[in-house]
């Protein structure tokens, strides 16, 4: 699957977005990706994540023992992914602010690849790349459906990106008059309550 077949899936979905938005790492954009309308169609997440376990496939990391997603938007794509490479999938998630594998075991040693929905600065991918190795594991690499950054996101190991779309994002004290001049909305889900 190329980068454009990706973006289709993403736009027939209905899932970019545009005006003034807050992404989960705080910075703005006038894009977003709203992953979960794209979630909803299983066909689309099927494609999306039989692409990505091919991708990471391609990517000769030898054998992988499991697939760890980011709660909570790395549940969905994880869970397929691991679908479709035929291993177990867990999740990390926060506790006092920080990643957790907390309700499954990681055995010293194991082989896991991250796999994230939509990455912008990689902040994530470190987070629980850190949580994993804290562990014991062997965190193999850093998987995503998109990255918005093109490859600039730092991981702390390997990303692989089944496509990239870089899309402008910006600090908040530094943003162009058009994004002043619109409300911001913060549709993701970091920080909620």
């Amino acid at each position: 699957m190329n980068r454009d077949e990706v973006l289709k899936e993403f736009r027939d979905a209905g899932a970019i977005l545009e005006g003034h938005f807050i992404l989960t790492s705080g910075l703005r954009s006038r894009v977003f990706l709203q992953k979960a309308r794209v979630f909803m169609y299983p066909d689309r997440t099927e494609r999306l994540c039989r692409a990505l376990a091919d991708k990471i496939i391609s990517a000769n990391l030898g054998p992988i023992d499991f697939i760890v997603s980011p709660a909570l938007g790395g549940l969905i794509p994880g869970y397929e992914t691991a679908r479709h490479l035929g291993v177990p999938a867990m999740w990390v998630e926060r506790e006092d602010g920080d990643f957790r594998l907390r309700r499954f075991d990681m055995p010293e040693g194991a082989r896991v690849v991250v796999v994230e929905d939509i990455v912008t600065t990689g902040l994530s991918g470190r987070e629980a790349v850190t949580a994993l190795t804290g562990l014991g594991a062997n965190v193999l690499a850093v998987s995503c459906l998109i990255d918005r950054s093109a490859g600039a996101a730092e991981a702390g190991v390997p990303l692989i990106a089944l496509a990239e779309y870089k899309v402008p994002a910006y600090e908040p004290d530094n943003l162009p008059p058009d994004l002043e001049a619109i409300p911001a909305v913060k549709p993701g889900s970091r920080g909620l309550s």
